[in-house]
């Protein structure tokens, strides 16, 4: 499984932006986006190469659930108790499951 870092940039060159995030600092590939990025917004960043722009809300989403990984990796209980802000499959019914996966519900 690959997971994206949402980062913000720092600075722009040609090709390429300077970004933070999470505790680190790093200079990434920028060719796979439709627009050159600006100062101040947001990547979402794997490996050396920015993979899609991400709007403030949708980095602050993905970094609230990469904490949220990261409590359960760390076994920290109160992690376990908090809001995905999504659906667990384990929760859905029958229809959304069928929904979720394209096949037929089960009765």
């Amino acid at each position: 499984m690959c997971v994206g870092i949402p980062m913000q940039v720092q600075a722009v060159e040609a090709g390429w932006a300077q970004v933070a995030g999470r505790g680190e600092r790093k200079r990434v590939n920028c060719v796979l986006l439709p627009e050159p990025p600006a100062v101040g917004d947001w990547l979402l960043v794997f490996i050396d190469g920015a993979r899609e722009a991400l709007s403030p809300a949708r980095a602050a989403e993905v970094n609230a659930t990469l904490d949220l990984v990261a409590a359960a990796m760390g076994g920290w209980a109160a992690g376990a108790q908090a809001d995905a802000a999504f659906a667990l499959p384990s929760a859905m019914d029958p229809a959304q499951l069928a929904a979720l996966t394209g096949g037929p519900a089960v009765p």
